[in-house]
């Protein structure tokens, strides 16, 4: 996982910082998402919006001017071949506004 991390952060966002977001499940939580794929899917994307949100009002903007951006990468098992369903998010660590029809960037601050 983590090589695949690295490769996303060199190659392929632009060169500004990211940061990483895991979200791990209790068993039972587990369990459902494998076998309802499709739930883990609506969770998933309730969760990037969570942290999208938290992002942009950090950085002072509304939902509605700024966006981020982010790479979910989910691991089903860990390294026994244990169901072991967790999100390893990685997210611009910044806000992309729309202002008339450029696109800036403002970092969120510290």
């Amino acid at each position: 996982m983590a090589e695949s991390a690295a490769l996303l952060v060199d190659e392929v966002f632009p060169a500004q910082p990211v940061r990483q977001w895991v979200l791990s499940f209790p068993y039972p939580l587990r369990f459902l998402f494998a076998s309802r794929p499709a739930l883990m899917g609506q969770v998933l994307g309730i969760v990037y919006r969570c942290i999208a949100t938290h992002l942009i009002k950090k950085a002072g903007f509304s939902c509605t001017t700024g966006r981020t951006g982010a790479v979910t990468l989910i691991q089903r098992f860990g390294s026994a071949l244990n169901l072991n369903l967790h999100f390893h998010m990685l997210f611009l660590d910044g806000v992309n506004v729309l202002k008339s029809t450029e696109l800036t960037r403002s970092l969120a601050p510290e």
